[in-house]
């Protein structure tokens, strides 16, 4: 399918599923494999398969690059999940999260026209899922991490990047990220202020929280609070003070330059903008604590962590997860063509140049009809992959720097 195939049109309307269409789309499986080549003679089988095919092994022996252009295993993203954080359904297991990972296969085909493979594991040992991609690395140009829960995410992705001579990314984290800074890039533009002026609480501490906190410091957002179930995180917090190599301790050190301590409360205190990555609810009152032309971004699906008929008494620009409400923050926005354009560069790694690049080409796409209610363009707009593919390929040769 070519990017043009995929039509703007937004079907967020027809929200009402049935049970029994869903089981029906999924019965089967929603992935297959198509041949490229003929198969309907024998001289077609011949040139497939024996005696031809022969004759390609032969050469990639002789000379292994090869196989960059005589299989698909360059253009090949193996999208891996070990089943511990699935959707907002927590720790279910390998065999249940197939599903997602066939869905985020068949996303990759229809926006980013890669090929895609769902690899879950029966194991939650780092070692073991490092070591099962490093055997299996001839058979894929790239990972995508998925649905891995934190604190392992980190050190999975981390021991991955630096085992495996090819892109890695957790999506989680990382798409989410991107698509959070394009959407606040326009959203500071509707409320007349820079990004660097902002004051971002962030609630959640997980995969995703500490990712849109990197992405945001990376584009020049100094002031940056997170909190967690035990409330903001700063150096002084005992628990985060007896475990500084944890990522935790890593970002307090990065972040909350004030100094806040106590919760929600304290870090809204004359906050500009409210992201939401965690199972928290935000109380009304919190809201009203907030800056004039406030921005929240409450991001936990399927429940927000505060209604948007709510946020919209206080704040300027609102933005859910969800697809029935204005301004979704969808991760389909940025990983497909975040993985197509590293490939298409030849890169080893995905950058935070990359994920910014990334996420200006997002920002860029709604500048036309920007408004409160359309921060980030939709989903479906055939325009998002190949603009944030051609910029991360850009990001790739230095093109492209910081800041924002």
């Amino acid at each position: 399918m070519s990017f043009d195939a995929i039509t703007a049109t937004d079907n967020s309307a027809a929200t009402a599923l049935t049970d029994q269409e869903i089981f029906a789309a999924h019965e089967g499986g929603k992935l297959s494999i198509a041949s490229t080549v003929p198969l309907s003679n024998k001289r077609d089988l011949s040139i497939a398969y024996t005696p031809g095919v022969a004759q390609v092994s032969r050469a990639i022996h002789a000379d292994p690059e090869l196989a960059k252009s005589h299989t698909w295993a360059q253009r090949l993203v193996a999208v891996v999940s070990d089943g511990t954080a699935v959707l907002g359904l927590g720790n279910i297991g390998a065999s249940a999260s197939l599903p997602v990972m066939e869905g985020k296969s068949a996303l990759f085909k229809a926006f980013g026209e890669l090929d895609s493979i769902p690899l879950v594991l029966n194991t939650t040992d780092v070692d073991e899922i490092v070591e099962t991609l490093v055997r299996l690395r001839p058979s894929f140009g790239a990972v995508n991490l998925e649905d891995i829960a934190a604190p392992r995410c980190f050190e999975l992705e981390e021991k991955l990047i630096e085992a495996l001579d090819c892109p890695v990314m957790h999506d989680d984290q990382h798409g989410t990220a991107v698509v959070v800074l394009a959407a606040l890039t326009g959203a500071a533009k509707i409320t007349g202020r820079g990004l660097e002026e902002l004051r971002v609480v962030i609630s959640g501490a997980g995969a995703a929280g500490i990712a849109i906190a990197e992405i945001l410091l990376a584009a020049g957002i100094a002031d940056v609070v997170l909190l967690d179930s035990r409330g903001v995180i700063n150096s002084e917090r005992a628990d985060i003070a007896a475990d500084p190599a944890s990522k935790k301790a890593q970002m307090a050190q990065r972040s909350n330059q004030r100094g806040i301590s106590g919760g929600p409360g304290e870090a809204l205190l004359g906050a500009d903008v409210f992201v939401g990555v965690s199972s928290s609810k935000l109380d009304e009152e919190h809201l009203k604590l907030m800056n004039h032309s406030s921005i929240v971004f409450a991001l936990s699906n399927p429940n927000p962590e505060v209604l948007p008929e709510v946020a919209s008494k206080y704040a300027a620009v609102v933005a859910t997860g969800r697809s029935d409400f204005p301004n979704q923050i969808n991760n389909v926005l940025a990983f497909p063509g975040i993985f197509r354009g590293a490939l298409d560069a030849g890169a080893r790694r995905i950058t935070p140049a990359m994920k910014v690049a990334a996420a200006r080409a997002i920002a860029e796409l709604a500048d036309d009809k920007l408004s409160a209610s359309y921060i980030v363009p939709s989903p479906l707009d055939p325009r998002v992959a190949p603009a944030v593919t051609a910029a991360v390929a850009a990001a790739v040769e230095g093109e492209v720097g910081f800041p924002l």
